[in-house]
């Protein structure tokens, strides 16, 4: 990248959220506190298995749905009123410790917005909570999308309804294949690596990696000059 973005998007489903709590959650219940782990991954499995058919299934009916059947598999013995405690924990999780002044910092680059396979009301209530929102001037969700990313028409969807030069977006997230998909639309990315993994060799590479958010506002500050 040799340019700043003039639009900055936001993943939202751990990018942002500090999903940690839902280890305690899951424990509470009487299940593996690493369940939690396995049915993200699930969540996601799911949903792009639907976008991959045609479809775009909400993110809440995947998550009840699979949770239930998930804590019923491993012997917990009211899993209708667990599911109701644990989704209950994911729709009131926190932001990273790194997102406060990362957002801050951001919103001196580039005008900010989100872009997440979840709804619309979660992201809000997350950075309303972490004091955030103002920052952000509008809140984008896969619902309004004809599918979930990675698929390139939900980036086409953010492209279209910001009006806004793909050339000129980043996208900003800490899953691969998010980064993957956008390359592919023709966004910018940048990759938060706040774990020090190796990034996949399959997937295409950001343009931009960093190991928290005030880093990453750190470079796009020096590239902007």
């Amino acid at each position: 990248m040799v340019t700043s973005p003039d639009l900055i998007v936001f993943d939202v489903n751990e990018t942002l959220s500090d999903m940690a709590p839902l280890g305690e959650a899951f424990a509470q219940e009487g299940a593996p506190a690493g369940l939690a782990a396995t049915w993200f991954a699930g969540i996601l499995r799911d949903g792009f298995a639907v976008t991959a058919a045609g479809g775009n299934a909400a993110f809440a009916e995947i998550a009840q749905d699979s949770l239930h059947r998930l804590l019923s598999a491993h012997g917990v013995t009211a899993p209708g009123e667990s599911v109701e405690r644990i989704m209950g924990t994911l729709k009131s999780l926190n932001v990273h410790p790194d997102v406060v002044p990362g957002v801050e910092a951001l919103r001196q680059v580039a005008e900010l917005v989100t872009l997440t396979n979840g709804a619309t009301q979660v992201a809000e209530s997350l950075l309303s909570s972490a004091g955030v929102r103002e920052h952000f001037s509008e809140l984008l969700s896969v619902e309004d999308a004809p599918a979930w990313k990675p698929a390139r028409s939900s980036y086409d969807y953010a492209v279209t309804h910001r009006g806004t030069d793909p050339q000129k977006m980043l996208l900003i997230a800490v899953h691969p294949w998010d980064i993957h998909g956008a390359h592919q639309a023709g966004l910018r990315t940048a990759w938060i690596n706040r774990t020090g993994a190796r990034y996949p060799v399959y997937f295409a590479r950001p343009d931009l990696e960093a190991a928290d958010l005030p880093a990453l506002a750190a470079q796009l500050t020096a590239v902007g000059g």
